[in-house]
């Protein structure tokens, strides 16, 4: 792993952001910062309270952070690459039915979290049926699958009403992309393989589709999130509720979870944009990967289901971790 200081100056697109909005999001999830081997918990304690009052007052966003950050580009020899995120929604029922027959499952409790577990296939084989652990029911297998991808959903009850879910754990085993496996296998060129794509395949190969989703042994388990404001984002890894346009899930082994991130990212939908590293996933790896969150519903999802661009993120750290990181500096 390589850091090196930059000034905000080399940040593009750093003069023209809405400082504020993201100065708005950092103190949502300020006092939860979560230390690394990059910064410490105690570099930030003042600097929350004083982010805190700036918010209040409405005093100038862009000084706040000019004044106590230090950007840094943090590198671990692989290249940039960010994707999207989305909280799906999906039709569903709480009780199988008709259709409906394809569980979100609550965690069973005597899985340890961290240890291996059933796969996904000897789950969806039987492995957890009649257990009554069963939280919702889905039409759609596609659906469901991508649902473990996002690990967070609004479901549209059959029966009327609706449910949040939020993800409860998995069963330990390795993230494996469908994606690639069917780039590997000829089904889809590199540059076709969509998530939109990768799913009307699977719809129109339903048994072969089966095969491919069960390539991915990791598997997802839910708790219904009641009392959500129905206009906010799903809790991420901070336990708070992420924000459209401003969370990135990052590796928090790089990145901390807590930390103002500049992305400048490339491709068809650029942003250059002060975001919050507030959420992790399976298949984020790396310090220069991160998930972009772009919100709920169908659109949002086509948005994110395309994005898989090129660039650079810059994360934004106290002058006192930034001098323990490099003293010489």
């Amino acid at each position: 792993m390589t850091v090196k200081a930059v000034s905000f100056a080399d940040l593009p697109g750093w003069e023209t952001d809405d400082h504020a909005a993201a100065l708005a999001v950092f103190v949502q999830s300020c006092d939860k910062i979560r230390e690394n081997s990059q910064t410490r918990v105690q570099d930030w304690t003042q600097l929350c309270a004083f982010a805190r009052t700036a918010a209040e007052t409405k005093n100038d966003a862009r000084a706040f952070f000019e004044l106590f950050f230090q950007p840094v580009l943090i590198e671990d020899g692989s290249p940039t690459l960010f994707t999207g995120y989305y909280e799906p929604e999906i039709i569903g029922s709480r009780f199988r039915a008709g259709k409906f027959q394809h569980p979100l499952y609550k965690r069973p409790r005597e899985m340890k979290l961290g240890t291996p577990w059933k796969t996904r296939a000897e789950i969806e084989s039987g492995a957890l049926a009649g257990r009554g652990l069963e939280l919702a029911w889905l039409a759609d297998p596609v659906e469901n699958f991508f649902l473990h991808v996002q690990g967070s959903g609004r479901i549209k009850l059959n029966e009327g009403g609706s449910m949040r879910v939020g993800f409860d754990g998995k069963n330990g085993q390795p993230y494996r992309s469908i994606g690639k496996e069917m780039v590997r296998l000829g089904i889809l060129s590199a540059h076709r393989a969509s998530a939109g794509r990768i799913k009307a395949w699977v719809r129109k190969n339903p048994n072969d589709g089966r095969r491919i989703l069960q390539h991915n042994p990791s598997f997802v388990f839910f708790r219904e999130l009641a009392g959500l404001d129905p206009d906010a984002g799903p809790p991420g890894a901070m336990g708070v509720s992420v924000s459209t346009g401003r969370t990135i899930a990052v590796d928090d082994d790089y990145t901390p979870l807590g930390a103002p991130v500049w992305i400048d990212k490339k491709g068809r939908d650029p942003i250059q944009r002060l975001m919050v590293a507030q959420d992790v996933g399976s298949a984020i790896k790396g310090a220069q990967r991160a998930d972009v969150y772009y919100g709920s519903g169908a659109e949002a999802g086509r948005t994110a289901g395309r994005i898989k661009d090129a660039g650079r993120m810059y994360t934004l750290l106290p002058h006192a971790s930034v001098k323990r990181l490099l003293p010489e500096g």
